[in-house]
């Protein structure tokens, strides 16, 4: 249970990662993922990355510089212009339907206009997830320049869409529903130059 916790990725540029377990059952029509995340990082950092064998950037959340985030299905990506970062931290949530095609994206609480992306994709359910790393291959393939140096908390990953109010939810960390994986209840391991550390404040 990480509630009020936070992994500290503490070197710049770093080899260190975050490996996380989520039961898959099958392949993914919907989906949800949401971090917090906290950085002084100006050049190009991966946060999220979520690799099947035929597809390294399955899923993956990647901020190329302080005002934009970009978020990938497939391979292919949409991008989202957010206000230059104050050094606090930000919450994001970024969810995705096949049969619309619609990626949305909230940030610190509040939903930017919606995008399509990768109408009637699958996502593979055979995945290597990690934080903090973006991968070229399968689990590997790291370039060190897009690694992650900071504090990351508060990841999920959603089979579904969350409804506005569970997106708001989210952010302000209220009671969530079961996820694939959660924060409160996350299987992980650390490879590397991570500490899990407490949150220095709420």
């Amino acid at each position: 249970d990480l509630y009020r916790k936070v992994f500290v990725f503490r070197k710049d540029p770093s080899d260190a990662f975050v490996v996380l377990r989520a039961r898959l059952e099958q392949p993914l029509h919907n989906f949800t993922v949401c971090l917090r995340s906290y950085t002084d990082l100006s050049r190009p950092h991966s946060l999220f990355s979520y690799a099947t064998k035929a597809q390294d950037n399955e899923i993956l959340l990647f901020k190329p510089k302080p005002e934009e985030y970009r978020f990938y299905v497939g391979g292919k990506f949409v991008t989202f212009r957010v206000p230059e970062s104050r050094r606090d931290w930000e919450h994001v949530c970024a969810s995705w339907e096949s049969a619309t095609g619609i990626a949305e994206f909230w940030f610190n609480g509040k939903p930017w206009p919606r995008k399509g992306l990768q109408r009637g994709y699958t996502v593979g359910a055979t995945s290597s997830i990690l934080l903090g790393q973006e991968q070229d291959s399968f689990g590997g393939g790291f370039d060190l320049y897009n690694s992650f140096s900071g504090e990351l908390s508060d990841v999920y990953l959603w089979d579904a869409g969350l409804s506005p109010e569970k997106m708001r939810a989210a952010f302000l960390s209220l009671r969530l529903p079961p996820a694939l994986l959660a924060w409160k209840s996350l299987s992980y391991e650390v490879k590397g130059d991570v500490v899990v550390k407490s949150r220095l404040r709420e």
